[in-house]
């Protein structure tokens, strides 16, 4: 590309290496209240972002208008001045990727006849149980993003995305269920639309429940809370060289039930990150993070590998249009011993308030439930009124009994139905 180029060869003279990503996008969203639609204009959006390495110095500048990229290079280069140097080993060459799409529906474009239909198929999910509409949601997006280097690196691949989302009420019970994709037959509007109703409409009333000692079921939404507060910040490998995980020092030691396994894997198709390369460039593999219990590797882009001598494992990504590279995971699958997990009485729980309220280092929490019910005979049979769940994530781990084989995919995880034996549930019951 000619821009990609020319800031290239600008940058070629007063940097030791430089690294470019355009973003494009384009997308159109539709908002519900209560029986009105409003659907927006589509939406153009572009980013570049210039970072660059001088003696070690990493400096980074974006900018959404491409005619600033001298500005942008410039306040890059600023930028690195006035960082701390670290042993830099260099930016990664081209390799012989492929270059097609793992997350690309040709069908998923900023269509108003296609957020249209969406949108009907949530309502008419809903009309299931006896509940009213408050607000909803429907979006759909494409994007590309170019990935250049001073080492000859240049990668491009598109990507679509459609989100969707409903809450409804019904007395003061309410309910809200959301589901994304980036391919239109993975994605449910009218499954999300019941789910949304059920939960609004089967909530009403509901009984006290006793403080005490319960086999609790959480759904992959309520279980990826957890995993967001503290096991995967713990996985993070600055977090663990700078003594700010609890997994630091424990490389090869049991952290979970024997059974149980967290794998990064890029290339799981009901991900929303598949990928050929991270968000520097680097070539991904799948990485067994936690492997039959057993705590394996942790997560490190270019600038944390390089700082403490550890190998990168290709964990950088790019968060929006306009964000440096830094450590996360593409597709974390949770998985385990596969069960009925509604079969046994426990307590569903649909949602926790208060997730990210957990302490990372210690992981103990105290959230309060959402949609809770009490399950068994492998139906959500009684709706609970309130309640609360305290205890510690990491200690969790080793008290999975098993996990559904449905799964759900949340942001960057792939989450089953998890159940969990003798957590403390505390009520108002007597």
């Amino acid at each position: 590309m000619k821009l990609i180029d020319e800031i290239l060869r600008a940058a070629e003279k007063i940097t030791d290496e430089t690294e470019i990503l355009l973003a494009r996008s384009e997308s159109i969203g539709a908002d519900l209240k209560q029986n009105d639609i409003a659907i927006g204009n589509r939406t153009q959006g572009f980013g570049l972002i210039i970072r660059v390495i001088n003696n070690g110095k990493i400096g980074v500048s974006c900018t959404d208008n491409p005619d600033s990229w001298k500005k942008c290079l410039d306040a890059a280069l600023v930028s690195s001045r006035f960082a701390d140097p670290i042993p830099w080993k260099g930016l990664p060459g081209p390799e012989n990727l492929s270059q097609e799409p793992l997350a690309y529906d040709n069908r998923i474009t900023p269509d108003p006849d296609l957020i249209m239909e969406l949108i009907s198929q949530l309502k008419s999910g809903s009309d299931k149980y006896p509940a009213n509409i408050t607000s909803g949601s429907a979006s759909l997006a494409w994007s590309e993003h170019t990935l250049a280097n001073s080492n000859g690196l240049l990668y491009s691949v598109k990507g679509t995305s459609a989100h969707i989302s409903l809450e409804m009420i019904a007395g003061q019970s309410t309910g809200f269920e959301h589901d994304a994709s980036w391919n239109l037959d993975l994605i449910d509007p009218e499954k999300t639309g019941e789910k949304a109703a059920f939960f609004a409409s089967k909530g009403q009333g509901g009984e006290e429940i006793k403080t005490g000692s319960y086999d609790v079921i959480f759904s992959p939404t309520a279980f990826s809370q957890l995993l967001d507060a503290a096991i995967i910040p713990a996985l993070s490998g600055r977090n663990v060289h700078t003594g700010r995980s609890f997994f630091a020092g424990k490389s090869g030691q049991m952290v979970a039930h024997e059974a149980i396994s967290v794998i990064d894997d890029p290339f799981d198709t009901r991900g929303l990150a598949n990928c050929a390369w991270d968000g520097e460039g680097m070539p991904v593999k799948k990485i067994p993070f936690i492997e039959n219990g057993i705590l394996k590797s942790y997560a490190y882009d270019l600038r944390t590998a390089y700082r403490y001598d550890q190998t990168p494992t290709a964990s950088a990504v790019r968060l929006g249009q306009s964000g440096a590279p830094s450590i996360g995971n593409h597709n974390l699958v949770l998985s385990g011993p596969e069960i009925s997990v509604f079969d046994e009485k426990g307590i569903f729980v649909h949602d926790l308030i208060g997730a990210h309220t957990a302490n990372p280092m210690s992981g103990d929490f105290s959230v309060e439930l959402s949609s809770p019910f009490f399950a068994h005979d492998g139906e959500l049979c009684e709706p609970i009124r309130t309640g609360m769940i305290s205890g510690n994530i990491f200690e969790i781990l080793f008290r999975i009994e098993g996990c559904s084989k449905d799964t759900r995919t949340l942001g960057s995880s792939i989450i089953p139905y998890v159940r969990i034996s003798d957590l403390t549930v505390i009520g108002r019951g007597s």
